[in-house]
């Protein structure tokens, strides 16, 4: 009874020691050319999960923010596409930012 005992404690103690990591999600986000002026950001998450309400950033050539706002409720986020250079900021917190560059966007 003792020997089961320490398993079953030696067991628990694992999981609960398991990193944060292996239970985390990692973000996903797209952005395309909708031909139009715009370009539309799809985000969301590796477990699923929705983006609704994840802040996403424009940034123009020198790093200045010229659009910010977020994700709304299809995990969606369109802007006017800026004039020269620019970079799209995903910001879902701490190890969840994914940064694209506006060349890398296409139709």
């Amino acid at each position: 009874m003792r020997l089961k005992m320490k398993m079953v404690f030696a067991i628990v103690a694992m999981v609960l020691a398991l990193p944060a990591a292996a239970l985390a999600h990692t973000a996903l986000c797209t952005c395309f050319d909708n031909a139009d002026g715009t370009i539309t950001c799809e985000g969301g998450f590796s477990d699923g999960s929705s983006a609704s309400g994840v802040g996403l950033i424009v940034k123009d050539g020198g790093g200045k923010v010229i659009e910010q706002g977020t994700m709304d409720k299809t995990s969606k986020y369109t802007f006017k596409k800026p004039e020269g250079a620019y970079m799209v900021v995903f910001d879902a917190g701490e190890g969840h930012k994914i940064e694209i560059d506006g060349k890398k966007i296409l139709e």
